[in-house]
């Protein structure tokens, strides 16, 4: 199937639901993301800033950046000009520097805190003791150019579905916890961020409003 059969095939499969594709560019020449632009797609998730920062202006203006991989302080002024949503925010440094950049651009980022939600160690994120003690502190109370607007975690990679929804009902219960006792006046605080091609539909069962789906459009990469 074509890249732009596979789009329209997973937006009927989310019609109707509370989420949205996230189409995951990384790795892929700017001419498969024109075709998925052409198919709809109108989200793009990079891995490296580098690589986004790259892509960025090949691309129409109305495309919504993402960066759904780990952002080190020192890159983020690559993104800062035109990055919509930083979905891998781990620290009160890392939301420290969004703020300074974006004001200088004299713009709005927004950033979903990363949960660390999966088995495997070597995955990174947030426990939710973790995340209080960013929300509750005076600094970020602060911040007036990056604003949070929910969670996201990436689960085990795993053919367990019982545990995948284990998971994803734990980063939901997070972002539940998070909105009533910080977010409770935000209607801006709505975004969970969960499931990938080979998991995305139990995500999407239990509440994700952003699925990252990237092999299952354009097919494993070499």
């Amino acid at each position: 199937m074509s890249i732009a059969d596979n789009i329209h095939r997973i937006e009927q499969e989310l019609a109707g639901t509370t989420a949205r594709l996230v189409v995951v560019t990384k790795t892929h020449p700017v001419e498969k993301l024109e075709e998925a632009y052409a198919a709809g797609a109108r989200i793009f998730g990079e891995n490296r800033p580098q690589e986004m920062a790259a892509k960025q202006p090949q691309l129409p203006a109305d495309v919504e950046w993402h960066l759904i991989g780990q952002l080190q302080t020192n890159k983020v002024k690559l993104l800062a000009p035109f990055v919509h949503t930083v979905q891998s925010i781990d620290s009160l440094k890392l939301l420290r520097e969004l703020d300074k950049h974006a004001a200088a651009n004299d713009r709005l980022i927004n950033g979903l805190l990363q949960f660390h939600i999966a088995q495997e160690e070597n995955k990174s994120g947030l426990s939710l003791g973790e995340a209080e003690e960013i929300l509750a502190s005076e600094e970020f109370q602060q911040l007036r150019h990056v604003r949070l607007t929910g969670v996201m975690g990436v689960a085990t990679f795993t053919s367990d579905e019982a545990q995948l929804r284990q998971e994803f009902q734990q980063l939901r219960g997070y972002f539940e916890q998070l909105k009533t006792t910080y977010f409770a006046n935000q209607p801006g605080f709505r975004e969970i961020s969960m499931g990938m091609s080979g998991d995305y539909a139990l995500a999407v069962a239990e509440g994700s409003t952003l699925v990252r789906v990237g092999s299952a459009i354009f097919g494993s990469r070499g």
